[in-house]
């Protein structure tokens, strides 16, 4: 990643935007009201916008993460299950301890990806990327040991 969704790589706690709390009427975004909030440290060159819940935090969220054409999301784990939907651009993804892009897997606009909590996963935007990351909180990313 220059290191993220996924992405959630420092970036749960400084994670913004507009965030729908649970209530008995539905909450909407349409594209103008999404406030996409920068990155900085590895996470710097991405945007984040929290929907649902708070990342940081045990519970449901939901989020997305824009990435430039490049971003490098460095290998990690997670805790939890995550649910990545790529909703624009190509996402390459793999497993492993180390990038190899010769291996990854080629997701296009409309992918789904369900990783299992403690695989160890890393991913590269191909072109400018859009991906949203759901699942239990928190959605910390956990470093491979010697990876970043």
């Amino acid at each position: 990643m220059k290191f993220l969704p996924l992405i959630l790589f420092g970036l749960v706690a400084s994670a913004g935007g507009a965030v729908a709390a649970m209530s008995s009427a539905p909450t909407m975004f349409t594209p103008s009201s999404i406030h996409w909030v920068a990155q900085t440290g590895p996470a710097k060159g991405t945007a984040t916008v929290n929907l649902v819940g708070d990342p940081a935090k045990p519970g449901n969220a939901i989020m997305r993460v824009k990435m430039p054409d490049g971003f490098v999301n460095q290998p990690h784990y997670h805790a939890h299950d995550e649910y990545i939907t790529v909703m624009q651009g190509t996402l390459l993804f793999g497993t492993g301890d180390t990038v190899d892009k010769s291996k990854a897997k080629v997701l296009p606009t409309g992918s789904f990806i369900a990783v299992p909590a403690g695989v160890h996963h890393w991913s590269v935007a191909q072109g400018a990327t859009i991906e949203q990351v759901g699942g239990p909180g928190p959605l910390n990313n956990i470093p491979v040991k010697g990876s970043m």
